[in-house]
């Protein structure tokens, strides 16, 4: 796809993960630097993502919003970069199935832990991760599989997303230090493309600390 690609971003934000995604995407791409009390909220940007978060992506006429959906999307508009498992092949399965399920179960049961909001376990069943205990069993399954990502032999934007939240909730103590998880991380952060992310968005982390902050009224 020939199609121009906007990145909506600020380097201290989920943005990071679609960073990730675009590099091993490896294709070329404008960042727009956001940030959270004005750019973010500005009509301009309202228009793209009507609830005023990033990350977002505009790539020729079409928006994705949401960490998840962006890695699917990107996936998809890149067959040649490898990174989900064609249309028929089983290993389709899993690459949704764990995606989808870290960016439900798993982003609300590590955000309900940092916040101290976890459903008491009389009403665990009205929450969709039900426990924390539970997803993140859950979780350690995923990523204990027969090869060493979640679709086998084949790195996918599942690990990815899924990849980014280990890392993040091992680095953030919302997701504890299992063998499981560290192997899993330590076999995906090393990735030239991961390392290219990191450096950009660490650059803009500098950039964004060092602007001048505007007059308080």
């Amino acid at each position: 796809m020939t199609e121009s690609l906007t990145f909506y971003t600020n380097p201290m934000s989920r943005g990071r993960i679609a960073r990730w995604m675009l590099e091993e995407v490896g294709c070329s791409y404008e960042t727009v630097l956001l940030e959270y009390a004005t750019s973010m909220k500005d009509p301009a940007y309202l228009a793209i993502n009507p609830m005023g978060k990033v990350p977002a992506i505009r790539h020729g006429d079409t928006v994705v919003t949401e960490g998840a959906a962006i890695c699917a999307y990107l996936a998809d508009a890149f067959p040649d970069a490898g990174l989900a498992p064609a249309p028929g092949n089983k290993m389709r399965a899993p690459y949704y199935r764990w995606m989808f399920f870290a960016a439900g179960p798993v982003e609300a049961a590590v955000t309900g832990k940092a916040l101290g909001l976890l459903a008491p376990p009389e009403k665990s069943a009205m929450a969709g991760y039900g426990s924390y205990e539970a997803t993140i069993d859950a979780l350690e399954q995923a990523v204990s599989g027969p090869g060493p990502y979640i679709c086998c032999d084949q790195f996918t934007a599942a690990d990815v997303y899924v990849g980014a939240q280990i890392g993040w909730g091992m680095q953030f103590g919302t997701i504890e230090k299992r063998p499981a998880f560290e192997a899993y991380f330590a076999r995906l952060r090393d990735r030239p493309a991961a390392k290219r992310a990191a450096e950009l968005d660490d650059a803009l982390v500098a950039q964004v600390q060092n602007r001048p902050q505007p007059a308080q009224s």
